[in-house]
């Protein structure tokens, strides 16, 4: 039995050893040294805020339209008998330019006819007042004679028909006029409705024009927009030519830029929309050199509009990826952490924001993305190639016109 006690005893003491053997190797092993590393910054890109005289910029939109836009009617009827080369769509025309002929063998005789009965109505003027002079000279010693017997009445109405007579001729005259159809502008033509050898009636249309000596965009601008211009509803432009504003538009692929002046503001807001309308003026838009591939201000077109505004003087700048949600700014402190701070807005558009306070000239806005920011958050500025800032800025005016809405 001492045997078997024995021999069970002899792995429990092998167990036990190896048990107590680890146990002295764990609490004999070397100890690897701790560090603790603080957390890395945050990489930003920053821009230093500015301060300086800011002239105010509004972005808006609109439609080019043409100044004087007419329908071309007849005012008699006959036989188109000529055509101007210029008379199709698109075609351009001088003031007083003959764009059609109407055939004017009746008109011409009319106006003939209107004039022999003008000569023969001068005569009869001439008959009865020979009359009444012989009459009034017989009746002398007549005491109170009749207006009758003095030829009076014959001498009135022979003047009236000389009257008559004058106006037939005139109107004669002024139907031949109106066999050619002209327009006292410069133009083009948008439609033609007739062609050589139609018969027209009065009243017809025989085209559409428009005057391409002036075309005016209407310009919605918001009660905020309406504030950075710096004029009152109702403005007219009477000591200047007004509000300078730039145009542009993408024609054909390409980018083009026109100049422009602000003339006017309506005297109203629009009761549904609730916006002031500006008129902008662009004198002779199609007077351009097409050989050298200028583009001229169409009518039609949608262009982009930057209105210069009021001056704010000693106002601070940043760029508008530097404004977020809410009026805030993200500024690089000197310790290298976040600050967070409400800004006050005078005026923003895609490319700049300029603030009344939060944010102190020389600071440094910070102009990237930050994932969940929290004020005091380890920061590291970092430098931006021009490449970067270009592409950042075409991603940002979006969001920046739409703060600006």
């Amino acid at each position: 039995m001492f045997t078997r006690i024995k021999k069970a005893a002899v792995p429990v003491a092998i167990l036990f050893a190896g048990i107590g053997g680890f146990a002295v190797l764990d609490a004999t092993k070397p100890q690897p040294d701790v560090t603790v590393e603080p957390p890395r910054p945050l990489s930003v890109y920053t821009e230093s805020a500015g301060r300086a005289s800011e002239q105010l910029v509004v972005n808006t939109q609109g439609e080019v339209r043409a100044r004087v836009r007419s329908d071309v009617v007849a005012q008699i009827g006959g036989r188109v008998i000529q055509v101007s080369p210029e008379f199709i769509e698109g075609g351009r025309f001088s003031p007083g330019e003959t764009l059609l002929v109407i055939e004017d063998t009746d008109y011409r005789s009319a106006a003939n006819e209107a004039e022999a009965r003008l000569a023969a109505a001068r005569v009869d003027v001439e008959q009865s007042l020979a009359d009444a002079d012989v009459a009034r000279k017989q009746l002398a010693g007549v005491k109170n004679p009749s207006p009758l017997a003095l030829k009076r009445p014959q001498v009135a109405r022979a003047q009236a028909a000389l009257k008559a007579a004058e106006a037939n001729l005139s109107l004669a005259k002024t139907n031949l006029e109106r066999t050619r159809i002209a327009l006292p502008y410069a133009g083009r033509l948008a439609t033609t409705e007739v062609d050589l050898g139609q018969f027209v009636t009065p009243g017809k249309v025989l085209a559409t024009a428009f005057s391409t000596e002036r075309v005016e965009i209407r310009l919605p601008l918001t009660d905020v927009q309406l504030g950075a211009l710096g004029v009152p509803i109702g403005y007219v432009a009477e000591d200047g030519p007004g509000l300078p504003v730039d145009l542009a538009a993408t024609v054909a692929g390409q980018q083009h830029r026109w100049s422009g002046w602000v003339t006017r503001l309506d005297a109203a807001v629009d009761p549904t929309t609730r916006v002031v309308y500006a008129t902008a003026v662009v004198h002779n838009p199609y007077d351009v050199d097409l050989a050298s591939g200028e583009m001229p201000l169409a009518v039609g077109l949608y262009v982009d509009a930057a209105v210069s505004g009021r001056i704010v003087d000693d106002a601070v700048s940043i760029p508008a990826a530097g404004l977020r949600a809410g009026d805030r700014v993200f500024i690089l402190d000197e310790d290298g952490a976040l600050d967070v701070r409400k800004a006050e807005v005078i005026h923003r558009n895609g490319e700049r924001v300029i603030l009344a306070a939060g944010v102190e000239e020389g600071e440094q806005v910070i102009v990237s993305a930050i994932r969940n920011p929290i004020p005091g958050m380890s920061l590291e500025a970092i430098g931006r190639s021009a490449e970067q800032v270009v592409n950042e800025t075409d991603q940002v005016s979006g969001a920046g016109a739409a703060l600006a809405d």
